[in-house]
């Protein structure tokens, strides 16, 4: 099909450039202040954006992979938003210059003194943990390379091969994703506690990236077609999968949230429990109640109806509302570690959220302005702007 979007406008980069400016100089007065209050704000940003690019790099997989035709229209939203994983090479140097604040297990004072800590010194060691890291975003970024370059040339050749070779790469990316996003979040999350461990943690991560993917690909396609970017053809019925896959999703996540909870609640392991108890201690115990009824309650109520599935409004509330949960999720895994005894919230942890939106921002508006907005060279396109959802005469 021919089609010729319209330029994003200035104002997405210039918004950009605001918070992502305004974020850097308040974790640099962060640093300044408190290094290892900012040292741990810092790692649950960089998770934050790590879910995003990550996850919206698995879900290009998984159109490909599946074959899905109502999610075309919407994947170079998805590309451009994976468009962060090249920088997760760079943003994740501070982290590594601040292993020794955030994590115990780096220093060999403390492991000579701990049994646990030396059985875990194989795997939980500076040089093997670099290793990995490395090792997982250069990863990352070829498989980011090969997928999206397949797919912008189909944009100029209109050859079905480019599919054909995307599905082949997917069928490989999409378990390394699995396998490496599980370590991922073992290595920089997990480890925090290298005492404490669960069999699910890296599921519980998964889950919570996907279902932010979903909102940043739902909250970024509704304001591009209230704004008048994408084809005219796209009806708000095409929204409605949307709707459910972030339904769906955060059903998923808190079923394995409350699984760990359960499982470790029974067992009543005091090397397990710990961690539970810690998120109970003080005012962690309304943030423990906050993120159950802000990640879970209220996006089920809402999104169960099927016509919020469809109502434009609706869909755009709830996936900022679910990003912020994602947010809450992993501030709420990561912080504890750093205040045991009560949450920790103020000037000091806004700066990040508005960096992490604002670099994001301004990726997607770069990558918007030189690409096209739609994969005009894929087969699949047509069926997928032809998208229409029966109507259900059941009572929702």
């Amino acid at each position: 099909m021919e089609y010729q979007s319209k330029v994003l406008s200035n104002k997405v980069t210039k918004l950009g450039w605001l918070f992502l400016g305004l974020g850097a100089l308040l974790i640099i007065l962060t640093f300044v202040l408190d290094k290892d209050r900012g040292m741990f704000n810092y790692l649950v940003m960089y998770m934050f954006i790590l879910s995003i690019g990550l996850g919206s790099l698995a879900l290009v997989a998984l159109e490909y992979l599946a074959g899905a035709v109502w999610s075309t229209p919407f994947r170079r939203v998805s590309e451009f938003l994976a468009s962060v994983v090249p920088l997760l090479l760079l943003l994740v140097i501070p982290i590594l210059f601040g292993l020794h604040d955030l994590y115990h297990w780096t220093h060999k004072e403390v492991v000579e003194t701990d049994p646990i800590l030396q059985g875990k010194e194989p795997y939980l060691n500076v040089g093997f943990f670099l290793i990995r890291v490395f090792a997982f975003i250069a990863i990352w970024i070829l498989f980011y390379i090969f997928l999206i370059r397949n797919s912008q040339k189909q944009d100029e050749t209109r050859d079905v091969k480019h599919t054909t070779r995307n599905i082949k790469l997917s069928t490989v990316f999409i378990p390394i994703f699995v396998i490496t996003i599980t370590f991922t979040a073992i290595d920089f999350m997990m480890s925090l506690e290298p005492h404490w461990f669960s069999t699910i943690f890296g599921v519980y991560y998964f889950s919570g990236t996907i279902v932010a993917s979903f909102a940043a690909i739902t909250l970024v396609s509704v304001l591009l077609k209230e704004n008048g970017y994408l084809n005219p053809r796209i009806k708000d019925e095409h929204f409605h999968s949307m709707g459910t896959y972030m339904f769906g999703f955060n059903i998923f996540w808190a079923y394995i949230a409350f699984s760990q909870y359960l499982l470790i609640w029974y067992a009543d392991i005091p090397e397990e429990s710990f961690w539970y108890l810690t998120r109970w201690t003080g005012s962690w115990k309304f943030v423990s109640i906050a993120l159950f009824i802000i990640h879970f309650a209220i996006p089920f109520i809402v999104l169960l109806p099927k016509s919020m599935k469809t109502n434009l409004r609706t869909l755009k509330i709830m996936a900022v509302w679910l990003l912020f949960a994602h947010f809450l999720d992993l501030y709420w895994l990561i912080i504890p570690t750093y205040s045991g005894s009560g949450a920790v919230f103020g000037w000091m942890e806004i700066g990040f959220p508005l960096a992490a939106v604002g670099l994001i921002m301004l990726v997607f508006s770069f990558r918007a302005k030189k690409v096209n907005m739609m994969p005009i060279g894929d087969p699949k396109l047509e069926r997928g702007l032809d998208l229409h959802i029966e109507p259900d005469l059941s009572i929702d």
